[in-house]
């Protein structure tokens, strides 16, 4: 049998007959025997889930909600998850690849093109393709509607924040995306009440095909400490600074060095503007001490170890237009 299971755990599935050879020297005598000894085996799933739908639907939420962990940012601004996140769901029989992407929106600039990049790939990949959508939004535009039901891959919707409407409005919602996509399924919930969250992983088990893990069972992300700790950061100015300021930086981690007792971390926060420098910063470094404080509050809780944190503010004009700093901030 597989290691780690007992025999009344295997998961039911075609017996399969496997033959041991034993070779055994009797002084000058050999003899062979064979054994035949039948098992269940294990048949894993695994695959892509990509999770898409409209700025503030609720997918970073919902994604975090389902694995359990803290991994994207989430504001209530548009446009708060900028990159394509995979969070991993494990169990012994299936490997859950979740694929958290930004908000779909119209591109104006070169950053916003790049972001809708990452959607487009994560369409390429999914094996299940999880369409988000919240019980306040407008109706979607036609051509988008027309790319989803284009797609070949098994779709479901999830209908977010029931919570905050009443029970007829959730059933009209309901009918509403059966006629405009025609689902697989359609499943209200609740992420921050972790409402009906259950029923999307089963539908999700079932869709999934057979096939081995293709992340380490031990892995909850494919991103590095450096990218979640300049997301925190992120997170913070996002919910600390107003107007165009959150939506013109960027955070690089320059530099981390690890030691049993604290790491040591340095970062530069990008900004497109000496004007948006000075406002960074704030009068008396207050607005810059008070990022830095809250993010290593969060970073500390998320690696579980006490945090020296720098922040620098670093003016690069224009970089969202700019298509060799946006390859070197990992947009592609």
């Amino acid at each position: 049998r597989p290691s780690g299971y007992e025999p009344d755990e295997l998961p039911t599935a075609p017996s399969r007959t496997v033959r041991f050879l034993f070779l055994l020297d009797c002084k000058s005598n050999i003899r062979f025997f064979v054994i035949q000894k039948k098992f269940k085996m294990i048949h894993h799933k695994a695959g892509y889930v990509s999770i898409i739908g409209k700025p503030n639907a609720g997918k970073s939420t919902l994604l975090n909600a389902l694995l359990g962990e803290k991994l994207s940012i989430v504001s209530h601004k548009v446009q708060t998850t900028r990159h394509r996140i995979l969070g991993l769901l494990n169990d012994h029989a299936t490997q859950i690849i979740f694929s958290d992407t930004p908000g779909i929106i119209d591109p104006k600039y070169p950053l916003q093109k790049a972001m809708m990049n990452s959607v487009n790939a994560s369409l390429i990949d999914a094996d299940v393709l999880m369409v988000v959508t919240a019980m306040d939004e407008p109706v979607w535009e036609p051509d988008l509607i027309t790319m989803i039901k284009s797609q070949t891959v098994k779709t479901m919707v999830v209908l977010s924040k029931v919570d905050l409407s009443e029970g007829d409005a959730v059933k009209d919602r309901i009918t509403f995306w059966q006629e405009q996509l025609n689902p697989g399924i359609v499943i209200p919930i609740s992420a921050t009440k972790e409402f009906n969250l259950e029923s999307i992983l089963n539908y999700i088990r079932e869709e999934l095909p057979e096939h081995p893990p293709y992340f380490d069972k031990d892995d909850l992300s494919d991103r590095n400490i450096r990218f979640f700790v300049s997301e925190i950061i992120r997170e913070k100015i996002l919910l600390l600074y107003q107007k165009e300021i959150p939506y013109s930086i960027e955070v690089v981690v320059t530099g981390y060095e690890e030691s049993d007792d604290i790491d040591r971390i340095h970062a530069e926060i990008i900004v497109e503007r000496e004007s948006q420098k000075i406002i960074m910063i704030g009068k008396g470094a207050e607005m810059i001490k008070r990022t830095g404080t809250d993010a290593r509050k969060d970073i500390e809780e998320f690696i579980g170890k006490k945090v020296f944190l720098d922040l620098r503010v670093k003016v690069i004009e224009g970089w969202r237009h700019k298509e060799q700093y946006l390859k070197r901030f990992g947009y592609e």
